[in-house]
């Protein structure tokens, strides 16, 4: 094999697939595409250096693959100013994940509502619990009973003293008999970091990344750290190429060039330490 560097792909895919993108930018925004929605489409765009000249992407949110009459595929783009334009195939460079249909890739993010939506709501209940920390930890007892006026103005109080987390460990001073009783309700019981811990796992494991790749080291080994990473370049990398790869073989790659194909080096990943 010997790599085809005066190809005119060549630079469109290693260099500079469009005037305003770098390769690594476009493909960057391209996996975000793909790994979140499922899909990532880029329309070829002719020019000196071949029919595929530019690769300009198109957002997937955007765009909808239909088929005609004919039998043909084409996709349909909503344009910013609220129009329609709709490409024939050839025009449209298409990656796709799993599919229910053969043409269109399962979004990630519907696929996995259920785990990103407890991770988002677990965040917010965190934010709220530390930024407004005065939450019922106990009870205040008073020997008599106490005037609507004076009940606000022991509320008032505990909120301006006591609420938030600067304050959230002052010193309270009863007066009038009154008494505090401790409730056993914490971010423990309530098991908040232990759902926290259970969110990060569960959306790494939708993107099949290993926990330590996350910052996860709660299970890892200096023995085992190795052996994840050469599973993540085998189980979750190495697919991904291989779209990339059938991809541009089918949409970039004209029928009479043979003997050309594009395709991702992993000797570095593979080498372990």
């Amino acid at each position: 094999k010997e790599r085809a560097t005066e190809h005119p792909l060549y630079h469109v895919l290693h260099d500079q697939p469009n005037r305003r993108q770098t390769s690594f930018q476009f493909r960057e925004m391209m996996m975000g595409h793909a790994a979140l929605r499922g899909n990532a489409y880029a329309q070829i765009v002719p020019g000196p250096r071949g029919f595929a000249d530019q690769l300009v992407p198109l957002h997937p949110d955007r765009v909808r693959p239909e088929t005609t009459e004919g039998g043909d595929l084409r996709y349909r783009y909503l344009l910013p100013n609220g129009g329609i334009r709709f490409f024939p195939q050839e025009q449209i460079f298409h990656i796709s994940t799993l599919s229910d249909d053969g043409i269109e890739g399962l979004s990630l993010i519907t696929l996995a509502r259920d785990s990103l939506g407890l991770a988002r709501a677990t965040e917010e209940y965190g934010s709220r619990f530390f930024g407004q920390g005065a939450r019922p930890r106990g009870l205040l007892k008073h020997p008599s009973k106490l005037s609507p006026e004076s009940r606000n103005n022991l509320k008032e109080s505990i909120g301006e003293n006591f609420s938030g987390l600067k304050q959230s460990h002052g010193t309270m001073i009863l007066e009038e008999g009154m008494e505090w009783t401790q409730i056993g309700l914490n971010n423990e019981d309530s098991q908040f970091l232990e759902t926290r811990q259970f969110s990060v796992t569960e959306i790494a494991r939708w993107f099949r990344i290993p926990p330590h790749m996350i910052g996860d080291l709660t299970r890892s080994t200096f023995s085992n750290i190795e052996e994840e990473s050469l599973n993540f370049s085998r189980f979750t990398m190495a697919p991904w190429f291989v779209r990339w790869e059938q991809a541009i073989l089918k949409d970039l790659i004209l029928q009479d060039d043979e003997e050309v194909f594009a395709e991702f080096l992993m000797d570095a990943f593979l080498r372990g330490t």
